[in-house]
C-alpha cells in the first residue's frame, strides 16, 4: 500500500476490531508468525513491514535522517490503517516498532485505543542512562549511528552473520527461532538498501527523534499502555520499564515474561495471554 512517503508491504487477516502488529530490528512482520493466527480469531490483524524493512520500500536517508524518523514511520501506519478504513485501532510494537508506536501515540492520540510495547524503555530515558553496562549490551545503538557508510560496509560484508548474531545475542533461547522465519529475515536483510535503511532508523533515533521527543516532553501518552519485557533481557535486568513508562504515559500496566528480547517468538503463549487480558 502506498503512503505519502513509502510503499508498505503488509499481511491482513481475521475479523473484529483492528489490531496492528509492528516488528523491530533486524526483523520483519514474520516475528508475529506464532501469534497472528490466534489473534486473527478475535481481531482484524494488520502486520506491516516498517519502512526500510522486509519488503516495504527503502527510500534513501536524508541528511537529517528525517526519512526514517519515528514520526515518518508512524505516519505510514496511520495512512495504511486509514486506507483500510480504520480511523481508530489498537496496536502492539516490539523493539523499533514500539518506538514507532510511542511517537504515533504522541502525534496521533485520537487514533490509538490501546497500545502494547514489548521489551523497550523510552528512547530518551535509555540514552540518558548510558553507562558502561548499557553501552556494552546495546553497542549496536552506537555502531549503527556512525556516519554513512561505515556500518553499511561492515554489515554488508556478512549480513547473514550479523543478523544471526543479533538473534543469538539478544534472545534467551536460540532454539526458539523457527528456521523459516530466520530465513525470511536474512532474505530481506541481505539487500544493501535494507542495511542502509536500518542504519538510518538508528541514526534518526539518536538525532531527530530525540529532538522531537524533547520538544514534546510535556506530552503524555493518553491511551492505556501494556508494557511487557523479557526477564532475561537487558531491559528487564537493568532498567525499571514500568517506572520509566509511567513517567511519560497516563496509564501503564505490565509484567516480565520468562524469555529474552524476542517475546513473540520466545514466549508466544505468555504474550498472547497478556494481549488477551489487555486488548479484550
Amino acid at each position: 500500500m502506498a503512503t505519502s512517503g513509502a510503499e508498505i508491504q503488509l499481511r491482513l487477516g481475521g475479523e473484529g476490531p483492528p489490531l496492528v502488529l509492528l516488528h523491530g530490528y533486524p526483523q520483519t512482520h514474520a516475528i508475529w508468525h506464532r501469534m497472528a493466527p490466534t489473534l486473527a480469531e478475535r481481531f482484524t490483524v494488520v502486520c506491516p513491514d516498517l519502512r526500510g524493512y522486509g519488503d516495504s520500500s527503502k527510500p534513501p536517508g536524508g541528511g537529517d535522517h528525517s526519512t526514517y524518523a519515528k514520526r515518518a514511520l508512524a505516519r505510514d501506519v496511520v495512512e495504511v490503517m486509514e486506507a483500510l478504513g480504520f480511523l481508530r485501532f489498537a496496536a502492539a510494537g516490539h523493539d523499533r516498532g514500539g518506538r514507532v508506536l510511542h511517537r504515533l501515540a504522541l502525534d496521533h492520540p485520537q487514533r490509538l485505543t490501546r497500545a502494547a510495547l514489548l521489551d523497550i524503555a523510552p528512547t530518551r530515558a535509555m540514552y540518558r542512562r548510558t553507562d558502561q553496562a548499557f553501552a556494552t549490551a546495546y553497542f549496536h545503538w552506537f555502531f549503527l549511528i556512525q556516519p554513512y557508510d561505515l556500518p553499511e560496509r561492515m554489515i554488508g560484508a556478512d549480513p547473514d552473520g550479523w543478523l544471526q548474531a543479533c538473534l543469538d545475542r539478544w534472545g534467551g533461547d536460540p532454539a526458539a527461532f523457527d528456521p523459516a522465519a530466520v530465513a525470511e529475515y536474512k532474505r530481506c536483510f541481505r539487500e544493501p538498501a535494507a542495511i542502509h535503511a536500518s542504519c538510518e532508523d538508528y541514526r534518526a533515533g539518536a538525532s531527530i527523534d530525540l529532538a522531537q521527543d524533547a520538544a514534546d516532553e510535556k506530552l503524555l501518552v493518553e491511551c492505556p499502555l501494556l508494557v511487557l519485557w523479557g526477564e532475561r533481557g537487558f531491559v528487564g535486568r537493568s532498567l525499571e520499564p514500568l517506572a520509566l513508562w509511567r513517567a511519560v504515559a497516563e496509564r501503564v500496566e505490565g509484567e516480565a515474561l520468562p524469555c529474552g528480547h524476542f517475546l513473540p517468538e520466545e514466549a508466544p503463549e505468555a504474550t498472547l495471554a497478556a494481549f488477551r487480558a489487555f486488548f479484550g
